[in-house]
């Protein structure tokens, strides 16, 4: 009828007290407004969704010692946390540059510091990758006081299942940091061969049963079953562990399935090599006294960024490096259990 009212679309609301889905969860997706759940949800240990929390961040500004007047980099911006952290440090006076490769989430980052009052004369957010930083560097003719790189995925990106990143969630299994680049996880495991695919899940996660997760993965694709979804993923990684004692086995499918996912998001997304040429160019964008701290979260990231760091200290080229790992407190981890896995390694550009 001509003259039928329109109905109101209703926004959609949490389903109970604590709601799955992720787009229901509409009070944590609007941190501004809700700050009261916010708050409740950091409290219990959890981040809320949409939101990611700053991990380790009064040791990442005790060692960076930022001043005002400096100019500084954040080479995986993400949220923005730390770069809003190391913004306040400068007290008006300087610049800071913030690179990512997600162009959903570094757009709603600029956005958010720039209502917190860190807007372009202070901030530039550029989408690119910190393999870059040479040429950051050339572009802005400057050398960096103080260079930060957390190396983990952001919790935004874990927690909306658009992305892929989790088996919790089902969702398409894509795993780009930048979902408009390249392949996808899906594709991914549609062209692999099981030899590659049992060295990727062994070199990027020291996964134990890596043949058994890879054979399944041919087997599934050999009786025309696509792996296509977060679930889908998960299904196979069960069916290859059913060999395993039934009491054993639903905490090593867990642990198999965030190993298994951490392979292929590193292998589509290059991290490795992108973090190699990172470690390799960092002598040459730092000012002579400048410091760069960088935060990993698996063994084979750690292993790399200790090795560069050595090598480049015998070379002279940092006049210090950290000894040891430094980890977050117990409180912290148990404030975020996301912080629980991340270890800081820092060095210092040497005066020449």
């Amino acid at each position: 009828m001509e003259n039928q009212e329109k109905q109101h679309k209703r926004r959609v609301r949490y389903s109970g007290t604590h709601p799955r889905n992720y787009k229901e969860k509409y009070k944590e997706l609007n941190p501004e407004k809700y700050a009261d759940t916010i708050e409740k949800v950091i409290r219990k240990g959890s981040t809320p969704a949409g939101m990611h929390i700053s991990i380790m961040v009064k040791e990442i500004l005790d060692f960076l010692q930022i001043q005002p007047g400096q100019i500084g980099l954040d080479a995986t911006l993400g949220y923005g946390g730390h770069t809003k952290e190391m913004l306040k440090c400068l007290q008006g006076q300087g610049h800071i540059y913030g690179l990512d490769v997600d162009p959903i989430e570094s757009a709603r980052t600029k956005e958010r510091l720039e209502k917190q009052g860190f807007g372009e004369d202070i901030l530039t957010v550029r989408l690119q990758n910190f393999a870059d930083i040479d040429q950051v560097s050339r572009d802005t003719g400057k050398k960096f006081d103080f260079i930060l790189a957390d190396l983990g995925v952001s919790s935004m990106q874990i927690d909306n299942p658009d992305r892929g990143f989790s088996y919790k969630v089902d969702g398409p299994l894509d795993l780009r940091m930048n979902p408009q680049k390249g392949i996808s996880a899906a594709e991914r495991l549609k062209e692999v061969s099981g030899e590659e695919l049992q060295g990727m899940l062994e070199e990027n996660a020291d996964e134990p049963y890596a043949f058994e997760i890879a054979e399944t993965v041919l087997k599934w694709r050999n009786k025309g079953h696509a792996i296509e979804t977060t679930t889908q993923l998960k299904e196979v990684i069960e069916e290859a562990l059913l060999f395993l004692p039934e009491k054993e086995r639903k905490e090593a499918v867990k642990k198999s399935c965030q190993r298994t996912f951490q392979a292929l998001r590193i292998d589509i997304n290059s991290e490795f090599e992108v973090l190699y040429a990172f470690l390799e160019k960092l002598p040459d964008v730092l000012a002579p006294g400048g410091r760069v701290a960088i935060l990993t979260f698996h063994s084979g990231e750690d292993r790399l960024v200790k090795k560069t760091f050595k090598e480049f200290h015998r070379a002279g080229l940092y006049s210090e490096i950290s000894k040891d790992v430094i980890r977050p407190s117990a409180q912290e981890c148990a404030r975020n259990s996301r912080a629980k896995s991340t270890k800081m390694r820092w060095a210092i550009r040497a005066e020449i």
